[in-house]
């Protein structure tokens, strides 16, 4: 197993060597602190409460609708001024 020497700022250094446990190695602690800081996205599933799920959807829902809506506006829009265009050059 090879090893590095990296630099480290004074404080980020006092900052591991407060976190280092006895009989802990730095390398020990970089890994410890990396496993600790490695999060699962699945681990946030089921952290709202109902309520607050429901209002989520409701709003997914009409955001959805929203955008819906504007774009069939876009659209006509679109359209007409494709159709008014056609009237011009006859």
């Amino acid at each position: 197993m090879g090893t590095k020497t990296i630099g480290l700022r004074d404080e980020v250094y006092a900052q591991l060597k407060a976190r280092k446990r006895e009989n802990e190695s730095f390398s020990d602690l970089v890994i410890r602190l990396l496993e600790e800081a490695a999060v699962d996205w699945r681990d946030s599933f089921g952290t709202l409460s109902e309520a607050e799920a429901d209002e989520l959807e409701a709003l997914a829902d009409r955001s959805r609708e929203q955008m819906s809506t504007g774009m069939a506006d876009r659209q006509q829009e679109a359209l007409e001024a494709l159709a008014g265009d056609d009237d011009e050059t006859a």
